[in-house]
Formats: C-alpha cells, structure tokens, sequence
C-alpha cells in the first residue's frame, strides 16, 4: 500500500520541466529535419483554413441594386463624409482642418481603379488612412463601394484640391 501512495510523487520527481524547455525551432530557422533545410514549410497541397469559407462569404462581392446603393450612401456618410466630403471630392471637414487631403473619387486613377481596391483600402487601409475593417462590416465596404460608384457616375470633373487655409 505504501508503494502505491509513493508512486506518483516518484513519477512527478522525474518528470522535471521538458515542456518549458524542449527543443523547438523559430520560423526562419534552418532544420536539418526538412528536404529544403527550413524550420517552417508550406501547408500541404489542399488545405483549407477553418475560416476560409466564411471569410470568402464575406467578401463576396454584393449584386447592384438601389438598396445597395442607399445602405452605401447611409455607411458613407458616417465613415467617409468627414475626410471625402459629400462629393467624394477629398475636401472633407478634416483636410480643411490641415490634415492630408485623400484622393478626389472623381479622378480618372480612381474611375478606372477596380472595385477590389476601394474595398480593400477600406480593409486594410492605404497611406494615412486607417482600417475599417473593424468598424465596417464587410456588405456595408461593399455599399459603400456602389456608392462611390454612383458618385463616380455623377459625372463631375476631377477638382483641384485647393490648400487649407490656417485661421
């Protein structure tokens, strides 16, 4: 009886701290384990991420409608108006207070720019401008795409961004 109660204090005595420190290789180190010498290797041909389904769902692209075009008009004058202005001119209240202005959405660069890069600026982000990808869910980028589309189609000529003024 007394070996049986000794017994796991035994087996806890040897198990000493392997797990925090066991051999292990860093991402770009070389391994002599792998054909190429490398620690990190690509996924196997096949693999699909858990959430590559519904990523691709989200970002699907929506078909055009006026609902579209109105749910993109409503998103737009929340997240887009201060710095884009109404018009999509870049000459929003923030630029005129001395911050960058962004680029004008009438501006042949950005008519002929597919619709991928407006959603994937609002994503990701471009130059000072920031991501929204946590303040804009993925159908509201896509309305908010339409809707700069349907500015675009307004037909107004790129304008000349004019400097701040400092007061």
């Amino acid at each position: 009886m007394r070996l049986l109660a000794l017994l796991p204090l035994v087996l806890l005595a040897a198990c000493g701290d392997n797990m925090v420190q066991q051999a292990r290789y860093d991402s770009y180190e070389k391994a002599p384990l792998f054909a190429d010498g490398m620690a990190m290797q690509a996924p196997p041909a096949g693999v699909v991420s858990r959430d590559a389904p519904q990523r691709a769902a989200e970002t699907r692209r929506l078909p055009m409608s006026l609902a579209l075009i109105e749910r993109g008009r409503e998103r737009y004058g929340i997240y887009c108006v201060p710095c884009h202005a109404q018009d999509g001119s870049g000459n929003g209240v923030v630029p005129s207070r001395g911050f960058p202005h962004p680029p004008d959405f009438h501006s042949d660069r950005l008519k002929a720019a597919p619709d991928t890069h407006f959603y994937q600026v609002m994503t990701n982000g471009y130059g000072i401008m920031y991501s929204y990808a946590d303040r804009v869910s993925p159908p509201d980028r896509w309305a908010i795409v339409a809707y700069i589309r349907a500015l675009q189609a307004t037909g107004l000529p790129p304008r000349r961004q004019e400097p701040a003024r400092a007061y």
